[in-house]
């Protein structure tokens, strides 16, 4: 099983960015025991991309990096269909805005990174 879907709390990350390394550190200064995804080098599937996208209780069209190159290279659009988002995330995890904190039932985009906290018991 995916540690996407079974572990405590699963922080995708991409450590190049300012935002996903204030949540790791917020993380980490808690004591939070956690995966770190590095989903760049280890791409969501569309299962997990679907999986996320009900944790959050967001459509993904809503935590996609629409001013990303790769979103207007894949011929994709504000008006695009769900399906299109999932097959182009998951081709160009890039599109995926950071980080995202992922529990077994809920989850949490960190812009500000703040926003996870909302998920640490």
């Amino acid at each position: 099983m995916s540690p996407l879907l079974s572990d405590p709390y699963t922080l995708l990350h991409n450590p190049r960015c300012s935002k996903s390394r204030a949540a790791k550190t917020l993380l980490e200064e808690r004591d939070v025991k956690f995966v770190e995804r590095l989903y760049l080098d280890e791409p969501l599937t569309r299962d997990e991309l679907e999986e996320v996208t009900r944790r959050l209780g967001k459509p993904i069209g809503s935590w996609v990096r629409m001013k990303e190159p790769a979103f207007s290279e894949a011929g994709l659009s504000k008006a695009s269909l769900d399906d299109e988002l999932f097959d182009a995330v998951a081709n160009a995890p890039s599109l995926m805005e950071r980080p995202i904190l992922v529990t077994p039932t809920a989850a949490r985009v960190g812009r500000p990174p703040e926003d996870i906290l909302e998920l640490i018991a």
